[in-house]
């Protein structure tokens, strides 16, 4: 299997995993990314239109959906008052958390059956690539030192 093959066959299987955890957890796969990026903090819509790779009227009718379920909300922007940014509402953050760890959880299960020199050497090579191509921090996957 060529490099393109592995790397498309492998975004389709992680995604796959991931919208299943969302499914279980009440999530569409888009409300579970928008969840995971604001476990770190909020956001300005700009800065999630980016990171998430969506168009503004995307997001906005994401966000919107999502705050009606009650698990984000607008709040002003501190630095700028014609602008928003999108946190955690007490109950999203909560949910936010179960359906990272339960997403972590399956992804990391994906290589099972690698060896443990074999996980580290893909998690090394995958990460350069990422880092190399700049991919926005969207998800960063569970601390080794928590675990």
């Amino acid at each position: 299997m060529g490099i393109a093959s592995a790397l498309v066959r492998a975004a389709f299987l992680v995604n796959s995993v991931y919208a299943r955890a969302g499914r279980e957890h009440g999530l569409t796969p888009q409300q579970g990314q928008l969840l995971c990026v604001l476990l770190a903090q909020p956001y300005g819509m700009s800065e999630l239109s980016t990171m998430l790779g969506l168009a503004r009227s995307s997001l906005s009718g994401l966000v919107d959906r999502t705050a009606n379920n009650g698990l984000v909300r607008r709040e002003p922007d501190p630095r700028d008052h014609r602008a928003v940014r999108v946190a955690l509402t007490r109950r999203g953050a909560r949910l936010a958390e179960r359906f990272y760890a339960d997403a972590c959880r399956r992804i990391e299960e994906l290589p099972a059956a690698l060896a443990g020199n074999e996980r580290d050497l893909l998690a090394g090579l995958l990460a350069r690539v990422v880092l190399d191509n700049k991919v926005p921090v969207v998800f960063t996957g569970p601390d080794p030192a928590r675990s």
